[in-house]
């Protein structure tokens, strides 16, 4: 495997492990009153990878949408959105709100060592019994700095106007061995601060978190599920990775945090990825053997993010661990229904106890003769520069006939006209107003070559455009599930008109647009730009126009008689 040999080259210290046979009864554990949907613990939402330090975390809300004939219906509420009959419920993002603080903390606003509340002894008990003679050098490096990281988006990499060696002096950049794309940075340098990140030039996301995706190793065309995906590190990674070729369904339970996801994947343009909020195994009956690869980073005691959360030491306790391991038993087993014959399945924490990590696997590989596992990585702050991680690569034997998940999607190449014409007029004549918009303001962009493979999905005054991962995913997957980014928000149809939502914006690249004002990232005119003012102009310029800084898309103007008006969503100006 790939991540096998990057990681024996760079000297990783993976433990490749065979289970042992053990007769632990394991069925009280999988249904300790807890049912899959729980989703308990501490889960990257928690963890502090946020949308960035100090940048904003929502989605903003760029106009609502009644209830389209024979359509879904977008809803507000936080419990979900009815069903609308032959449609999908689809969840209407709230918009962020204008208030920065009451966005999450800022990821390298982590407390300094001498101001962390102590070890739970229980805790320091048991974490000596597991580890021997490393369990004093473990010990010792909670008290020691913590490690700051960010991954690059490699989509976004080719329109920056800065030379690489300037960008990494200027976060004080390294290399993270086991990732490639990811980066330790200088604290002090606040990345997520910086116009970049809002942009989408990179996630800031712990350092050794990125290893999951690694070991789970995606490949273009691919359908993959992130069971547990908010805020969106392993899934930015995940889309990452498939390069704009097959399909992402990111599924966070929660719904705020669902909402963090969505804007995360719209931050980094990612246009071939779906956002739900449903319980793993609601997802489990609706797509039975259906992906090619599933990542489920369960919630869990959280005991790698003691250096980061004052609150994940308070909260711990071995009965915090006990329920954690029954309960990810429970998310583990409607995750592995998903996979398809001969795929795989990545199952990863930020916690160090066996219980939630070997344990956890060795019960479900006495469940699951089907699956066998490739390989185990176990990453220790006192071992590697990183807060600490463990995941497990189990694969799925070829046998068990064929999938049996849904439907598949209607055949097909590159929607473009030709799939809107397949779906209805509606989409057809909603898709035609882009058409004339694009070929307005984005002579460049070309649809049918740049858009994914799918096809239009218009209800009240909102077009989104659905990817179908290659012709097998259809619009009918989506009845009655609470999908909040059913693909990439084209724009809004008020009227007669069309008006590009910020999610093309940050899609498409910069050289395909009729004009653009751009601006170096510590300019003046960036920072009035991210904090909503409107910017002077030349008046000969009208329409719709993007502003970029050293080259990266920050969102729509619309210029009229020498005035540009600025059209970034309130929810993520900057005070």
């Amino acid at each position: 495997m790939r991540f096998s040999r990057t990681a024996h080259r760079l000297g990783l210290r993976a433990l490749d492990y065979h289970i042992r046979d053990k007769k632990t009864d394991v069925s009280a554990a999988a249904g300790h009153g807890a049912t899959p949907s729980a989703n308990p613990g501490r889960t990257e939402a928690d963890k502090g990878e946020a949308a960035a330090d100090g940048g904003p975390a929502l989605s903003a809300a760029e106009g609502g949408a009644p209830k389209a004939a024979g359509g879904p219906t977008l809803s507000a509420a936080e419990g979900g959105a009815p069903k609308a009959a032959g449609g999908p419920a689809l969840q209407k993002p709230d918009e962020a709100p204008e208030d920065q603080s009451a966005l999450s903390a800022a990821d390298d606003d982590a407390p300094p060592a001498e101001d962390r509340p102590p070890l739970p002894e229980a805790f320091v008990r048991r974490m000596r019994a597991q580890l021997g003679d490393e369990a004093e050098p473990f010990l010792r490096a909670y008290g020691e700095p913590r490690a700051y990281g960010l991954r690059l988006n490699s989509r976004k990499l080719a329109d920056l106007a800065v030379p690489e060696d300037k960008l990494r002096a200027m976060f004080g950049l390294e290399p993270v061995p086991w990732c490639p794309g990811g980066w330790y940075y200088a604290p002090e340098t606040r990345p997520g601060r910086h116009p970049y990140h809002a942009a989408g030039l990179y996630y800031i996301q712990e350092p050794s978190a990125m290893s999951a995706a690694e070991l789970l190793a995606p490949r273009p065309g691919e359908l993959v599920l992130d069971l547990a995906a908010a805020p969106g590190g392993k899934a930015t990674q995940i889309a990452d990775r498939l390069a704009g070729r097959g399909l992402l369904v990111a599924n966070e339970i929660h719904p705020a945090r669902a909402r963090v996801l969505s804007e995360n994947i719209e931050r980094m343009g990612i246009a071939n990825a779906i956002v739900v909020s449903e319980p793993p195994d609601r997802l489990a009956k609706r797509f039975p053997v259906f992906f090619d690869a599933v990542m489920l980073d369960a919630p869990c005691s959280g005991e790698g993010m003691f250096r980061k959360d004052p609150d994940a030491v308070r909260e711990w306790s071995e009965a915090a661990v006990e329920a954690c391991a029954a309960r990810q038993a429970a998310i583990l087993d409607e995750a592995a229904k998903m996979v398809r014959p001969g795929g795989r399945l990545v199952y990863s924490t930020c916690t160090f106890n066996r219980e939630e990590n070997e344990e956890t696997i060795e019960r479900f590989l006495q469940r699951h003769p089907d699956f066998e596992l490739v390989k185990a990585l176990r990453l220790f702050p006192h071992r590697e520069r990183g807060e600490g991680h463990f995941a497990a690569l189990l694969a799925r034997g070829e046998g068990g006939g064929p999938a049996e998940g849904p439907a598949p999607a209607d055949r097909g190449r590159k929607g473009g006209r030709g799939r809107a014409d397949r779906r209805g007029g509606r989409e057809s004549e909603a898709f035609a107003r882009f058409r004339a918009f694009a070929a307005e303001a984005l002579p460049g962009f070309k649809p049918d070559e740049e858009l994914p493979d799918g096809g239009p999905l218009a209800f009240g005054q909102q077009l989104w455009w659905l990817p179908d991962g290659g012709g097998r995913f259809s619009p009918r997957m989506l009845d009655g599930l609470r999908a909040l980014r059913p693909g990439l928000h084209l724009g809004d149809l008020p009227k007669d008109r069309f008006e590009p939502a910020h999610a093309l914006a940050l899609h498409i690249r910069p050289s395909a647009a009729r004009w653009t004002l751009g601006f170096a990232a510590d300019a003046p005119e960036t920072a009035a730009y991210l904090r909503g003012e409107a910017l002077p102009a030349d008046p000969a310029l009208s329409g719709w126009g993007l502003v970029t800084a050293d080259g990266l898309p920050l969102g729509w103007v619309k210029a009229a008689g020498g005035r540009v008006n600025n059209r970034l969503p309130k929810g993520l100006r900057r005070p």
